[in-house]
């Protein structure tokens, strides 16, 4: 067999139910309807804003209340759509890694380990700035990472799904709980990140997303380029390995793309969990198992489901909100038991 031969992408039952018409017109619409999301989350909060309003903010004019309220929401809405395309990226990444359906940046533990090095990092090392806000959520994402899928790979049989569902739960657990135990004897650290615990988008600014863009393009285009390998890890090591696909360094890359992505939103928008699970098992449905299509597919829809539950969290409340991540969790939790009862937790 020629080495041309061992490197072509071998075909699936799955690919071919979903043409490339189809996917194409699926994340068309899905664009679509990102934008319309868009524009509702510019219109409504605690005041709405009528269209003429609307333009009046969007073209500069902050002399009105709602103008004012308009330019106001877009960082909070741009914020929305990076931190849900980078946590979406980086659950179908993990999935693909673990062949696992039930991986997820909040369920492995991941987001955890994130939100517990930030917290150190602010009461023990008096870590202020931006870049050390995302150096510390990134360095303990991959510590958890890490601790949780050797954990998980202990006993016989290796790391089976259920084993690092149960390893990942155990972990997050005990990660945000000495992140309470941190946080409790600091009243003034406590009350300041009372809200970034929880997980939510508000309070964005435009040098906050100056700052996190460069990162989670990063993570970003990582994850994109082993998109092919993926594919490659989804057939099983042995079959990976004869393609010609190096196996470990496949899964190195992506992990670190995943644990960049997850670092990096955690770092701003605190631990919003579910949101890497959701996301990839209903892209799937519309789009097949092709990596090269899911991962992108996956960023519409992550960033589409955050800007969606922002919104419905600004609306339901006023004129108080309820934080993004109290909705994802009420959203997700019925869906991990679904993908557990309907899947019995079987490798992807």
């Amino acid at each position: 067999m020629t080495q041309t031969q061992e490197r072509s992408p071998q075909p699936d039952a799955t690919a071919l139910r979903h043409p490339a018409a189809v996917r194409l017109a699926w994340l068309c619409a899905s664009v679509a309807v990102l934008a319309v999301l868009c524009i509702a989350s510019v219109a409504f909060g605690a005041r709405d804003v009528a269209l003429d309003d609307m333009f009046a903010g969007l073209t500069g004019d902050t002399s009105g209340i709602a103008p004012a309220a308009v330019v106001a929401r877009l960082p909070r809405t741009v914020l929305a759509l990076l931190v849900g395309a980078a946590l979406a990226m980086s659950g179908a990444a993990m999935q693909a890694v673990t062949r696992n359906p039930l991986a997820d940046p909040g369920i492995l533990g991941v987001s955890g380990g994130a939100a517990l090095a930030v917290v150190i990092g602010i009461a023990f090392f008096g870590m202020s700035g931006p870049y050390a806000f995302m150096a510390a959520s990134i360095t303990g994402a991959a510590g958890a990472a890490v601790f949780v899928y050797t954990v998980g790979s202990l006993g016989r049989g290796g790391a089976t799904p259920l084993k690092l569902a149960l390893a990942g739960a155990a972990s997050s657990a005990a990660f945000m709980s000495l992140v309470s135990a941190v946080l409790l004897p600091r009243v003034d650290l406590l009350e300041t990140f009372r809200f970034w615990q929880i997980g939510g988008v508000g309070g964005a600014t435009w040098d906050r997303i100056a700052t996190i863009l460069p990162v989670l393009a990063l993570g970003a285009v990582v994850t994109l380029v082993c998109a092919r390998g993926m594919n490659s890890l989804a057939l099983g090591d042995d079959v990976a390995t004869g393609l010609g696909e190096h196996v470990l360094r496949t899964r190195l890359v992506s992990s670190a793309g995943a644990v960049i992505l997850c670092g990096a939103a955690t770092a701003i928008a605190g631990p919003i969990a579910f949101v890497g699970l959701i996301i990839p098992h209903l892209c799937r449905l519309l789009v097949g198992t092709d990596y090269r299509w899911l991962l992108p597919f996956s960023a519409v829809a992550g960033a589409a489901l955050l800007v969606t539950t922002d919104v419905v969290g600004r609306v339901i409340a006023r004129p108080d909100e309820i934080e993004v991540g109290i909705l994802t969790a009420l959203v997700g939790a019925p869906f991990f038991i679904w993908i557990v009862r309907r899947q019995k937790v079987r490798e992807l």
